[in-house]
């Protein structure tokens, strides 16, 4: 989990020094006072400003969960000792002008149990509460009319869109609070992040601000916001978990150079005039349980000695890394390849049931690789090779290369660089039955899969591949599976067992190999001691064979056109995901060994292999903070 990090103060001055020194008083007429200065003998106070905010919750986040924290409130203290705070957090609400103080009465500590805590070793947080919190304007006090929330880094007193900002890039490791040198440079210019932009006739900053704020409060979850709405709320309420928190501050880094750039356009120069309440603004919705999704995917598909594969897996080299790129809503945008990539339609088709939102599968893309030794010469160049686009709203996705890897399916690349027209257009529909109808055209000619539910296995499809209209091959499951107990006590200890066999028939590619029989998709369905009560239930493929005849028909590649993957899970105290048992550790490539017994230790990882793939994943936040690096 990854938790909020609080900056010291000493961090926070070298910032501020790098811009123009400490101050310890601020100036006459209070224009450049930057919420800083605190003495330990004066109430801890500060404002609270979009403009300034009447009636906003303030609060110290001493536990740092992003949320209020009611009393009694126990921490544990840097020498290991633990103080109790019968009132919890120090908390108020704003008044006129913005202006709060907060009673920090309860940090001096018995000396017992160590030095007093120093408020300015905490974030603030402020919440704006729709129909409850006031603006001042020109023209008079108006209502917030949806919620947002604000935070300030360690020691910094005024909390504000802009001292929000801040503090989120600081957290994401991109510097300093102001004078930075990255993609907001061109916005941002000499703007102080931190002063009472409102007092210091900061139009800009004010403007820049005010956008902001209304962004912030685009996504803050529909449920929050009617929860503070509610007559009795008074914004003390627990909603958002810290993660939740955070990925909208991250969200906001990301989203700000294109919320000031609009700020900018309408500007021209009078940012005093700047209509922000009917700036077009990103809508950009947040997936705010932060899941855990496949972000890197490595795959070993060539001979380090220039064998014809199979080979034994240790003399598997490095042919094609991919790469999954998101939206912050944890919506799949596209896959990228240094090497090549096998646009699988079958896990296409899983995909479009859940809309492109990957964590919704058990398992995310299931294995595929390119064996064509191309994939290991485009590799070893620089660049991304291959692409797959996808348009979800449009039904569509694009598939680019500039390699020689499928040229054996008639995709030739189209050009030396990415860019332009895609080599292959795919477009898809779903009935009212739940078929996925997919159609693939390519230069040689139009393919179309069309995938079938099947209930039992609720996480695989029947399918009917043809090309021009020409049926190539039809999946149809058997019947309602096979569920079997472990065939003795030392089986049951394993790590994988096959626990339940889903029979399927495979038509077309005739003649089919004689040993291409018995087929079944192989699953342990235990219940893993030791998982989270909110966990999915244990479904974890294991095995399934397949035709493919082109592959074999490679001249690196020897076999009769049969293959299956075999899938490998790490054990319940190395899981990606506490919640989701199901991912994908590391797959095996190999030709298909034919029908074997239910209720069976799976079998170790196979000596040799035409390909294995190794899997990555990350927490959304930590993908989304790397991108922005």
């Amino acid at each position: 989990m990854r938790r909020l990090r609080s900056l010291s103060l000493s961090l926070l001055m070298l910032a501020l020094a790098g811009c123009g020194g400490e101050s310890d008083t601020p100036p006459v007429d209070g224009r450049d006072f930057d919420g800083v200065s605190y003495s330990l003998s004066a109430p801890y106070g500060g404002r609270v400003i979009d403009g300034y905010l009447e009636q906003a919750r303030v609060w110290l986040d001493l536990d740092g969960d992003s949320q209020y924290t009611g009393g009694p409130l126990t921490l544990t203290l840097d020498n290991g000792n633990l103080a109790t705070l019968p009132s919890g957090e120090p908390t108020a609400l704003s008044g006129p002008d913005g202006v709060f103080e907060l009673d920090v009465s309860e940090l001096a500590l018995p000396s017992r149990l160590g030095p007093d805590l120093d408020p300015r070793d905490y974030p603030l947080y402020a919440l704006a509460m729709p129909g409850k919190t006031w603006m001042q304007t020109h023209a008079g006090l108006a209502p917030v009319s949806r919620a947002f929330l604000m935070s300030a880094g360690p020691g910094v007193r005024n909390v504000t869109p802009l001292t929000t900002l801040a503090r989120y890039r600081a957290l994401a490791g991109l510097g300093p609070y102001f004078g930075v040198a990255d993609n907001l440079s061109a916005n941002l210019g000499a703007v102080n992040l931190l002063r009472d932009y409102v007092l210091a006739g900061d139009e800009r900053a004010h403007a820049y601000a005010r956008a902001l704020a209304r962004f912030m409060a685009s996504q803050v979850p529909e449920g929050y916001n009617a929860l503070l709405a509610q007559p009795d709320s008074d914004g003390r309420e627990r909603y958002l978990s810290d993660e939740a928190a955070y990925l909208l501050g991250v969200s906001l880094v990301q989203n700000a150079p294109e919320v000031l750039a609009r700020v900018d356009d309408a500007a021209q120069g009078n940012y005093a005039n700047v209509d922000t309440e009917n700036l077009v603004l990103p809508d950009v919705p947040v997936a705010l349980d932060n899941p855990v999704l496949l972000t890197h995917l490595t795959v070993r598909a060539e001979s380090e000695h220039g064998h014809d594969l199979p080979v034994n897996r240790s003399d598997l080299l490095v042919s094609a890394e991919l790469t999954f790129d998101y939206t912050e809503d944890g919506r799949l945008l596209a896959i990228s390849a240094h090497g090549c990539l096998a646009p699988d339609m079958a896990e296409m088709a899983r995909l479009i049931r859940v809309d492109g939102y990957m964590a919704r599968l058990d398992s995310q893309w299931r294995p595929s690789a390119v064996l064509s030794r191309q994939s290991r010469v485009a590799y070893d160049t620089e660049g991304v090779d291959e692409r797959l686009l996808f348009d979800w709203d449009a039904g569509r996705a694009y598939f680019e290369t500039r390699t020689a890897c499928h040229d054996h399916q008639g995709i030739p690349a189209g050009s030396s660089e990415l860019g332009g027209e895609p080599e292959a257009r795919y477009q898809w529909q779903v009935t009212e039955a739940g078929d996925v109808s997919l159609q693939a055209s390519l230069p040689g000619g139009t393919v179309t899969y069309v995938a079938h539910p099947a209930d039992p296995p609720a996480d695989a499809d029947g399918f009917t591949l043809s090309q021009d209209g020409i049926d190539l091959a039809t999946v149809v499951f058997t019947g309602e599976g096979r569920q079997c107990q472990p065939l003795d006590a030392d089986i049951a200890s394993r790590p994988l067992v096959v626990t339940t066999q889903y029979g399927y028939d495979v038509t077309g590619y005739d003649p089919q190999p004689t040993s291409f029989s018995g087929l079944a998709l192989e699953y342990d369905d235990r219940p893993l001691s030791g998982l989270a009560a909110t966990a999915r239930p244990l479904h974890r493929l294991l095995r399934y064979g397949f035709l493919d005849p082109a592959l074999s028909e490679l001249d690196n590649v020897s076999g009769d056109g049969s293959f299956e993957w075999l899938m490998y899970y790490p054990g319940a105290e190395a899981l990606a995901d506490p919640d989701n048992p199901n991912l994908i550790r590391e797959a095996y490539l190999q030709r298909y060994t034919g029908a074997r017994a239910c209720g069976r230790a799976f079998e170790n990882a196979p000596i040799g292999a035409y390909a294995k793939l190794e899997y990555g994943y990350q927490r959304l936040s930590e993908y989304l903070v790397e991108r922005l690096e």
